[in-house]
């Protein structure tokens, strides 16, 4: 099964990137700006695999760059282990 298929292992799946991202000294801005880059090919090249990822990409495509980096943020700290 891929971790696209489930939303929750998404989430489990980023949030270990995330946190190994953090582990290895990335700033938060240098990690906001990956999820970024994430984000772009996800809508680009992906067919969403659950409502989730659907609901994100129809946001996604809507947004401006400004918008779009917000939700790479909101992803980020959606998934982030505090």
């Amino acid at each position: 099964m891929s971790v696209l298929s489930n939303f929750d292992q998404w989430k489990e799946f980023l949030g270990d990137r995330v946190s190994q991202a953090v582990d290895a000294g990335m700033s938060n801005e240098k990690i906001s700006n990956v999820a970024y880059r994430v984000g772009e090919y996800l809508a680009d090249k992906v067919d969403p695999k659950n409502e989730q990822e659907r609901l994100l990409q129809e946001m996604w495509n809507v947004s401006g760059e400004e918008e779009r980096h917000a939700l790479a943020r909101v992803m980020v700290n959606l998934v982030a282990k505090h």
